[in-house]
């Protein structure tokens, strides 16, 4: 019987897309507590959504569940979060507004408990991607709090900065972990050895 034809690590790509686009959104939306930009939007759309929904499709055809659903949803989230962020402004959904504190405070809940829920998928794996989906969960949590503070308190976004940066840093520090294992699978695959260290478990 004929040996199947190796297939590409479609890992990296989803990785790196998403490592990628989270570093930009929370270096600039977060830490330096700017508006989300087109090129923000841009890159949600290309990069951290269909880059990482093409990376789910390929985990399918290798049989990897957990990529699969890993990479699609994540690529659905980046997908979503362009949308809202987009309705105010779209012409054609006249008569919506923007979402409010409490549906993003509830938006980012439930993404941070499916990331919680997927990091137990990781155990047996290799630390760096620990790392990437304790850090993701962390993040998500913190928006979550910071849209509650906003729903059901009186403070206002001046009142927020501290807990914003804390939570851009963070966002930052989650894009860099993903983006750091991205490349850590291309060039070890490369070069036949360990060039970035992993901390593989099996």
């Amino acid at each position: 019987m004929a040996e199947k034809p190796k297939t590409a690590n479609p890992a990296p790509l989803g990785l790196l897309g998403f490592g990628v686009t989270t570093i930009l959104l929370n270096f600039i939306h977060n830490y330096r507590l700017s508006s989300v930009d087109p090129m923000i939007l841009g890159m949600g759309i290309f990069y951290g959504g269909l880059a990482q929904i093409i990376a789910g499709v390929l985990e399918y055809r290798k049989g990897n569940t957990f990529g699969t659903v890993a990479f699609t949803s994540y690529g659905l989230f980046w997908l979503s979060y362009v949308f809202l962020s987009m309705v105010p402004n779209t012409s054609f959904l006249t008569g919506y507004s923007a979402p409010s504190s409490e549906s993003f405070a509830v938006y980012f809940f439930m993404w941070g408990l499916f990331t919680l829920i997927m990091f137990f998928g990781t155990l047996k794996t290799n630390r760096a991607l620990q790392v990437v989906f304790m850090s993701l969960a962390v993040l998500f949590f913190l928006l979550s709090l910071r849209f509650a503070l906003f729903a059901f308190t009186p403070y206002t976004a001046t009142d927020l900065t501290a807990l914003t940066v804390i939570t851009g840093i963070e966002g930052i520090f989650t894009g860099f972990s993903a983006f750091y294992l991205g490349l850590a699978e291309v060039l070890n695959e490369v070069h036949g050895k360990t060039v970035l260290p992993i901390g593989q478990l099996i």
